[in-house]
C-alpha cells in the first residue's frame, strides 16, 4: 500500500517533532526520523506534544540520510526555503509512496542534496523579509496539501455537535 510519509532530518526541537507526530497520527502518515536528534525520543516535551497518540503512529528511525534513502523508494519532495517551486504546484502521485522531507530547524537540508534534487525542491510561500516558518507548521501545511490533492482518503470529512444536530 502506498502512503504519505514525513521525514525529519536531524530534528532539534522536541516540541516540533511531537507536534508533527500528532499530525502523522491523525492523518495516517508515517514518521521517519533521521539521526542525530537534538533530544531523546523519551524526552518529556516530545511525548507531551504528541499527547496520547504515540500508539497510533508508525515511526521509523535511521542513523543517517544514506540509510534512509537505501531503505525507501518513492517520490521524494524536499521542503526548503531555497526551493524554486511552490509546494502546491507539485503533483504528489497516489500510485507510489510520497516522502515529504524536512531539514533541521536551524540549518535546513544540506545544499548538495537540494542541488542534486532541484526538480523536487519545493517551498511554502512567505514574506521575503522573514527567514522561515516553524517546522511543525510547515509539515502540517505540506501534509494537508498532499491529502487535498488525494481527496482526503480515509479521513473524516464531517464533524458532529455533542448537544445538537446539524440542520439538514
Amino acid at each position: 500500500m502506498n502512503r504519505l510519509n514525513i521525514v525529519l532530518v536531524e530534528p532539534q526541537i522536541p516540541q516540533n517533532t511531537g507536534n508533527i507526530s500528532r499530525t502523522c497520527a491523525v492523518t495516517g502518515a508515517a514518521l521517519h526520523l533521521v539521526k542525530p536528534y537534538g533530544f531523546t525520543i523519551t524526552d518529556k516535551q516530545l511525548k507531551r506534544a504528541g499527547l496520547d497518540y504515540w500508539d497510533k503512529l508508525d515511526i521509523y528511525e535511521y542513523d543517517n540520510l544514506d540509510s534512509f534513502f537505501k531503505q525507501n523508494e518513492g517520490a521524494f519532495y524536499f521542503f526548503t526555503t531555497k526551493g524554486r517551486k511552490v509546494h502546491s504546484e507539485a503533483d504528489y502521485p497516489q500510485d507510489k509512496n510520497v516522502f515529504l522531507i524536512f531539514g533541521r530547524e536551524d540549518k535546513g537540508l544540506p545544499e548538495d542534496l537540494l542541488y542534486k534534487n532541484s526538480d523536487c525542491c519545493v517551498r511554502i510561500p512567505m514574506r521575503k523579509t522573514l527567514r522561515s516558518l516553524n517546522l511543525s507548521n510547515s509539515a502540517a501545511i505540506a501534509v494537508y496539501e498532499v491529502l487535498r490533492q488525494w481527496d482526503y482518503p480515509d479521513l473524516g470529512r464531517e464533524g458532529k455537535l455533542t448537544q445538537y444536530v446539524w440542520d439538514e
